[in-house]
C-alpha cells in the first residue's frame, strides 16, 4: 500500500469548496477523471454518513476494478471539520483481493491569497493501482473541483 498527495489553489472561499465536498450532485461532477462518467448511488454528506459511487470508463477497452468498465467504491465520512477538513474512509467493491482494503482520503482546506488551497491526501492505496494513475486522477478531480467552485464549469478533457 502507498499514499499520494496532490494540491491545487482555487479561486473560491473555503466554505464554498467545503460545500462541494459534501454535496452528492457536486461530487458527481467534480470527482470524476477525464474519460469517465460518474454515478452517485448513495450520499449522506455528514459525519458518519455513507456514500457509494461508480466511475465508468467512456472507452469500452478500459478495465475497471469492480466490473469490466467500472470502478465502484463505498465508504463513510469519518470526520468533518467545517470549512477545514473532510476525512473519508472508502474501499473498492471488487472480487480482486489485491484491490480490497480500506483507504482514507483527507481533504484539507486552507486560506491562501485569492482563495483556498485544497490538499488531497489519499492513503492506503493498493499497490496494484499504479501510483501515476491515482495521482493523475486526483489532479483531474481537483481541476474539475476548481472549475465548479470558480463558476467556470466545463467538461474536462
Amino acid at each position: 500500500m502507498y499514499s499520494t498527495q496532490v494540491s491545487r489553489r482555487v479561486r473560491a472561499p473555503r466554505a464554498v469548496v467545503y460545500r462541494a465536498l459534501l454535496d452528492g450532485d457536486a461530487v458527481a461532477r467534480w470527482r470524476v477523471p477525464a474519460g469517465m462518467s460518474s454515478q452517485v448511488h448513495e450520499f449522506d454528506g455528514r459525519e458518519g454518513g455513507r456514500f457509494r459511487v461508480s466511475l465508468t470508463y467512456d472507452a469500452p477497452t478500459d478495465t475497471g476494478k469492480s466490473a469490466p468498465d467500472t470502478d465502484t467504491y463505498h465508504g463513510h465520512f469519518e470526520r468533518l471539520v467545517p470549512d477545514e477538513r473532510v476525512v473519508e474512509v472508502l474501499e473498492f467493491e471488487t472480487p480482486d483481493p489485491t484491490l480490497r482494503g480500506s483507504m482514507t482520503i483527507t481533504t484539507t482546506l486552507s486560506d491562501v491569497d485569492g482563495g483556498t488551497e485544497v490538499v488531497l491526501l489519499h492513503e492506503g492505496i493498493p499497490d496494484t493501482v499504479p501510483a501515476a494513475d491515482n495521482e493523475t486522477g486526483q489532479r483531474m478531480a481537483l481541476d474539475n473541483l476548481a472549475r465548479l467552485v470558480e463558476g467556470d464549469e466545463r467538461p474536462a478533457g
